[in-house]
């Protein structure tokens, strides 16, 4: 994979919600808001979308700290405004499309 280059349909949505239809990012924003994009998804998957984390308090909490910590690592056309906006669009995504013990919707159906 090279730097920069989301792989994924779930990081592509990701970076969308983080990117439109604000802020402008250069080429070299684009790439770090991309590594942010890919390194949250990874942490949220490997630690925190654990079996039945939205019914969990606690989890939900969990999921909520560690995208606002991600966040925090965007560049600057990524003001505090900004980044409170995306990081509720950005949870609002996890909990609508991440169901927890690596089951999500963007897996493919084992239905037929």
């Amino acid at each position: 994979m090279r730097a920069g280059q989301l792989q994924t349909e779930e990081e592509l949505a990701l970076f969308d919600i983080l990117t439109k239809p604000e802020p402008k990012l250069t080429k070299a924003e684009e790439a770090e808001a991309k590594k942010v994009c890919r390194e949250l998804l990874d942490t949220l998957k490997r630690e925190k979308l654990i079996l039945d984390w939205r019914e969990k308090q606690q989890a939900r909490a969990g999921v909520i700290q560690t995208i606002k910590l991600s966040l925090r690592m965007l560049p600057p056309p990524f003001t505090r405004d900004v980044r409170e906006e995306k990081q509720a669009r950005a949870y609002a995504h996890v909990y609508d499309h991440y169901f927890g013990a690596g089951q999500s919707v963007y897996q493919p159906s084992a239905v037929g």
